[in-house]
């Protein structure tokens, strides 16, 4: 679990195995399926909603997403989770990914209640999952994996929710 944005960036750099782009080494697909179900069984008791999800995106390294609806919510806006195929890491962003600069903004906006997104991350991690905060997620790619053209940026985002 990482317990801060310097443990969360340390996690991004031990998962980036250049050998390994789209599923790291040892990828368990049904592993990673039962989880996957497991966290949206628990959003839908959590919001007491049918949640929408979208799974194993081919050519993707994110494995799936799991919608919580508007009329869930507290300040009516979706939240959708982000899961990849490395490490269980995971995304919370409301309405869409990349809609926000990150939850921070989106709280400051009025678009994610805070006990929304406290209940979305006890699911989470009560699962094993990692929480990483969509702020740093989108900071510039360090690692040595995906290939860059010049005048090309290219972030975490990319290297573990992005199409290949």
């Amino acid at each position: 679990m990482a317990e801060n944005d310097a443990d969360a960036l340390k996690l991004l750099h031990e998962l980036d195995d250049p050998e390994w782009i789209e599923w790291p080494r040892g990828y368990d697909p049904r592993k990673t399926g039962r989880l996957f179900a497991d966290l949206l069984a628990r959003l839908n008791v959590a919001f007491e909603s049918l949640c929408v999800s979208e799974q194993d995106v081919q050519d993707s390294s994110e494995y799936g997403r799991i919608t919580i609806p508007d009329k869930a919510t507290i300040a009516g806006t979706r939240i959708v989770v982000c899961v990849s195929k490395f490490g269980s890491l995971a995304l919370i962003c409301a309405d869409n990914p990349r809609a926000y600069l990150g939850t921070e903004e989106a709280q400051q906006e009025g678009v994610l209640d805070a006990t929304d997104l406290a209940t979305t991350r006890a699911a989470l991690t009560g699962l094993g999952y990692v929480v990483i905060p969509e702020e740093l997620i989108e900071n510039e790619y360090e690692g040595q994996t995906l290939l860059r053209t010049p005048g090309q940026r290219v972030s975490w985002w990319d290297r573990y929710f992005g199409e290949r």
